[in-house]
Parts: C-alpha cells; sequence; structure tokens
C-alpha cells in the first residue's frame, strides 16, 4: 500500500515516518507531477488550513486532489486536514475540498498553549488524543458517523471513504487510527 501525504505545510513529516514504521510506503505531494504517482490513500496533516488551502491553489493541486475524493480514495484528515474536508466552517469562512458533511470550528480548544493530551474512546477503543491548536466538529450530516467526542465535543468522524480527526494521531505511539485507515483502503482495493 502507497500513501500520498500532502507535504505542502504542515505536520506531513510525521506521517511519513509513522506511516513507514507500520511497514507501508509513504511519499510527499508537493507539486501536480507527485499525482503521477499511483497512491492508494491521502493524508492532510495538521498544520495552517489557511495556508494550505491556499497552497493547494498556487501549486495547481487542488482540483485534482479534490476529484480523487470525490471518486472514492480514501483520506485521513487530522487537525487542519479536518477543516480543509469540512463541508462548512462555523466563522463563515469559505470550506477548501467541502467533500465530508461536517461543520466546525476552528482552534476551538484555543491558542498554542491550550494544547493538550487526553485519554478518550475512538471507534469503541481507548486510545490517547494530542490535541494542538484543535478544531471541533459542530454538526454532522447526513452519513456521518462520530467516531471520537472528548467533553461533549465531536473530535473524530468517518464519512465514505474520509475520515477526519481534531487530534495529531502522527504524535502519539497509538496507531488505532491508521490501522483503520489502512482497513479502509484495503476494503477499497477488496471491492
Amino acid at each position: 500500500m502507497r500513501i500520498g501525504v500532502l507535504a505542502v505545510q504542515g505536520a506531513f513529516a510525521e506521517h511519513i515516518d509513522v506511516i513507514k514504521k507500520l511497514g507501508e510506503e509513504a511519499f510527499e505531494i508537493r507539486n501536480t507531477g507527485d499525482l503521477d504517482i499511483p497512491f492508494d490513500g491521502l493524508i492532510l496533516p495538521g498544520g495552517e488550513s489557511t495556508v494550505m488551502k491556499k497552497l493547494l491553489h498556487d501549486l495547481d493541486l487542488f482540483e485534482k486532489l479534490k476529484e480523487k475524493i470525490n471518486s472514492g480514495l480514501p483520506v485521513l484528515g487530522t487537525c487542519a486536514g479536518m477543516i480543509l474536508l469540512a463541508k462548512n466552517i462555523d466563522s463563515g469562512e469559505e470550506s477548501c475540498f467541502g467533500t465530508m458533511d461536517i461543520t466546525v470550528k476552528r482552534n476551538a480548544y484555543g491558542r498554542q498553549l491550550g494544547s493538550f493530551v487526553c485519554t478518550d474512546s475512538f471507534a469503541d477503543e481507548d486510545i490517547t488524543m494530542r490535541f494542538i491548536r484543535a478544531p471541533y466538529v459542530t454538526e454532522t450530516g447526513i452519513g456521518v458517523e462520530i467516531l471520537a467526542e472528548h467533553d461533549n465535543k465531536i473530535v473524530a468522524v468517518r464519512q465514505n471513504n474520509q475520515i477526519a480527526t481534531a487530534f495529531h494521531p502522527e504524535l502519539t505511539d497509538d496507531h488505532t487510527v491508521y490501522n483503520l485507515f489502512f482497513r479502509m483502503i484495503e476494503n477499497k482495493a477488496a471491492k
């Protein structure tokens, strides 16, 4: 299995390290030429979603990636990646991909100093969650499955070929989120 990781800004290197540690192949997506490499899944990492959105357009990656997501490519969006996938942002800001029927609140847990780590249930398993200037989901649409909540706030969801987390699974030793993502890729390949 080969995973493309958007590498225009943010925590892409950490995702690549985890994927390789788990025995899978990963590569950086930095320009349109990288999209010619066949890949089975996409990760949209944490970082600054406004900058990432601008770079997606400036580097001519936006349309091609959106087409791949809409065509069923499995995608994992973490933190800023969740914001990129969201159909609505509660501040009224224009969405990026808008492929996931969720509304998110940006920087919902405050500034960098408000970052924290907790243990909570994700898809019926207790995992460590690291939040850094994280969003959370304020509304879900039809077909969106809630995978995790923290303090009665939705922090992980799944819809069709997409998983989004408000937390950073790449910054913990728990691989539950990646294992679910890999199973989604394997299930798609088996069809």
